[in-house]
């Protein structure tokens, strides 16, 4: 047998030719170079550890390249046995577990790494790479900075530990390191692009703008930094601009999800809303679990008033995020307008188990529970939005109404006033209009104030029992700025001196000393529930009565019966207070004795004009002009049966009997909780409401026997004579 020697030196030669063949991307034929070193040792070979562990380093590094990791890998834990402090092999085999995802082996490589050479800043940077997959941000970021400590020109450690800054919120310092990398890499469009995503948290637009603008420059075809771009241009308000750069991102990226949610955005800020449906599915198609997408769809569905398309949209949100409370809270909203109270319930609740704080669900939990005559509860959500947000207007207004329902008059009165700090509310704009001061309690003695109606025809009948007391406090002249159709029944209220229309107030408004709303006379009045002053007794003048007689007259004999079934299709409630056919009214029509009158306006005066045969039916509201003909025509009849309008609060003040059918939810405050009667009107409204879960035939059919006990009696004694 011949023995073979082989010399450190040619093994040496070995190595570097291999080398060089790797230099030049050669690694199968550096790899045939090194391979009698790697098989097991034959007789007679002397072969050193330091060269047998280069060898096998260099194997490691050609399977690595030609992507048979398992070899490499063998290799380099062959070197490491062989030599444990070979610090390159370490670097290496982080790199492989690092590139099939095996972040924990790569981590503990780089450990080990920094362990032999701490003074190493690549093995820094490269443990805090690690440690970022691994979701150690805190660690990552101090990894990156012992890497910038070592180096401090090692741009792409900078860049690294700025992202991170960025996700820790460190906002000041990721600006810093973005611009530390920026020194280093002027080019660099990603470092330009994140420190304007920076600068848009810190809230310094112009710079963003700046910055993203740069980023573009370099590299103009990034559609990241034009839809960033877009994102600073719609919070500077330059929408035409906004939209330009998201539709260029798109030009670029057809399938880009965050483009199409800042086009939809800013499409919903032109109002274009069905462009910005399109949008929003533009994103969801590009992405089906886009949480953000479909809750921004559920707005936009919302707006376009589809109601249950916003709830599936609201929903898919929160199948993919149960944890974006505002959809929640939203999703409560929609569901209210569903008449879904008791869901919409449970959404603002899920919404505060996510956010205790969130003023805006507990203002609406309370607004829902208190449509469903949940009155402490209501009371309770509405007080804790006000802890929250003690400037939450429509807490206070929802506060105020619920607290004057609840015959809790003195903070009611307080609170009502804050419709005059609601944007949505037509009272926010009377302060601007008017060119006189708005009176706030103080003495009117000798002064001239105007009155302006700003709510409704039914609001200034019931509150017209005030402008005797405004009188009383001494002043000069009051006039009352209100609609033609109140001017001739409201010329004989006592304490007012001149009727005019809005257009003449506003016109000579400077020259009153100050002006008021009627509905805030109960307040400088100091109104509570048991100094309710009388209503205004109105009459009726004797000519149009005279007018409307033979009408009236040519009915049979027996009881005349005034009829309201429906009300403003434009009240927020309208769907609740009203009756939705006159067809529904038919058993009153059992009655014996009873003729009914129709004073229908506006909504219901075709089937007022057309009744069914079963259902006769004199209708009058089509030639009535203003309330003076309706009160004319009221004070011939025995009884007014309405729904919550304005005719009752004219019967009431009339002295009419009159018959008020109230709706299952929202009902309005001023004829409180539980009650039959109404303390406004004592001696002339009789309350009849529906119970929940009820329909209106329920109501309908207590007013029927209502009817049968007021007017059997009197039938009798008629028959009898």
């Amino acid at each position: 047998m011949t023995t073979t020697q082989t010399s450190d030196s040619s093994i040496t030669d070995l190595n570097q030719q291999a080398v060089a063949l790797c230099s030049t991307g050669q690694f199968a034929d550096a790899l045939q170079r090194v391979a009698p070193m790697l098989a097991p040792l034959l007789e007679g070979a002397t072969i050193s550890d330091d060269a047998r562990a280069d060898a096998l380093n260099i194997a490691g590094a050609c399977s690595f390249a030609l992507r048979k990791l398992d070899d490499a890998e063998d290799y380099w834990r062959q070197c490491l046995q062989i030599k444990p402090g070979y610090v390159e092999v370490y670097d290496s085999l982080g790199m492989l577990h690092k590139s099939l995802g095996r972040l924990s082996a790569a981590k503990a490589m780089y450990r080990q790494l920094i362990v032999l050479r701490p003074d190493r800043a690549d093995a820094h940077h490269n443990l805090g790479i690690v440690l970022y997959g691994l979701g150690y941000k805190e660690e990552s970021e101090a990894s990156y900075r012992q890497a910038i400590e070592i180096r401090p020109d090692y741009s792409e450690a900078y860049y690294n530990r700025a992202m991170v800054l960025h996700e820790l919120r460190r906002l000041p310092e990721a600006e810093a390191a973005y611009r530390a990398a920026l020194r280093g890499l002027p080019e660099h469009a990603e470092s330009h692009n994140n420190l304007g995503n920076v600068l848009m948290d810190l809230g310094r637009l112009l710079e963003a703008d700046a910055a993203y603008r740069q980023a573009l420059t370099i590299r103009p075809q990034y559609p990241e930094a034009l839809n960033n771009l877009a994102g600073v241009l719609k919070a500077t308000n330059r929408l035409e601009e906004s939209e330009l750069a998201c539709r260029l991102a798109l030009a670029m990226r057809p399938d880009y999800p965050e483009a199409h949610l800042n086009l939809g955005a800013v499409l919903t800020e032109f109002t274009r809303l069905p462009e910005a449906e399109a949008a929003y599915r533009g994103a969801i198609a590009c992405r089906p679990d886009y949480a953000e997408a479909h809750y921004n769809l559920g707005i936009v569905l919302a707006k376009l008033e589809r109601f249950g398309d916003a709830e599936r949209a609201y929903r898919e949100a929160l199948r993919w995020r149960p944890d974006i409370v505002q959809a929640h809270n939203n999703l409560g909203c929609v569901l209210r307008l569903l008449d879904r109270l008791p869901e919409a319930i449970e959404a603002f609740t899920q919404a505060l188990a996510l956010c205790p704080d969130l003023s805006e669900a507990h203002y609406n939990l309370g607004a829902t529970a208190a449509q469903l005559g949940r009155l402490t509860e209501a009371e309770s959500a509405y007080r804790r939005a006000l802890a929250l947000s003690p400037a939450y207007g429509d807490a206070k207004f929802g506060l105020a109404v619920l607290l004057l329902s609840m015959g809790r008059f003195e903070e009611g009165w307080q609170l009502y006033e804050y419709r005059y700090f609601q944007p949505g509310f037509v009272h926010y704009k009377t302060r601007d209009m008017l060119g006189c001061p708005q009176w706030g309690g103080e003495t009117l003695a000798d002064k001239t104030l105007l009155v302006w109606q700003e709510d409704g025809l039914g609001d200034m009948i019931q509150f017209s029992r005030y402008f005797a007391l405004l009188k009383a406090q001494g002043a000069r002249r009051i006039e009352f700025a209100c609609m033609p159709a109140l001017h001739r029944l409201m010329a004989s209220v006592d304490g007012i001196d001149a009727l005019v229309d809005h257009d003449t107030a506003l016109k000579r408004a400077s020259g009153y000393d100050c002006w008021t709303s009627l509905m805030s006379a109960p307040l400088h009045l100091r109104t509570l529930i048991d100094t309710i002053p009388r209503p205004t007794r109105l009459s009726a003048e004797p000519a149009l009565v005279e007018q409307w007689q033979p009408a009236l007259d040519a009915l049979p004999p027996g009881r005349k019966i005034g009829l309201v079934w429906k009300g403003n299709l434009a009240h927020h409630n309208d769907a609740n207070r009203s009756v939705p056919s006159l067809s529904l009214l038919a058993p009153l029509w059992t009655v014996p004795g009873l003729s009914f009158v129709s004073l229908q306006k506006g909504q219901g005066e075709d089937e007022a004009r057309n009744p069914p045969a079963s259902q006769p039916l004199l209708h009058l509201g089509s030639q009535i002009n203003d309330f003076a003909d309706t009160a004319a025509i009221i004070e011939q009849l025995d009884l007014v049966i309405c729904v919550d309008t304005s005719t009752a609060h004219l019967a009431a003040s009339l002295g009419k009997p009159c018959w008020v059918m109230l709706p299952e939810k929202d009902i309005d405050w001023r004829w409180m909780h539980e009650r039959s009667d109404s303390p406004w009107y004592p001696h002339t409204v009789r309350l009849f409401r529906r119970a929940p879960n009820e329909d209106w035939s329920m109501p309908i059919d207590r007013v029927r026997q209502a009817c049968i006990a007021r007017f059997s009696a009197d039938l009798a004694v008629e028959e009898q004579h």
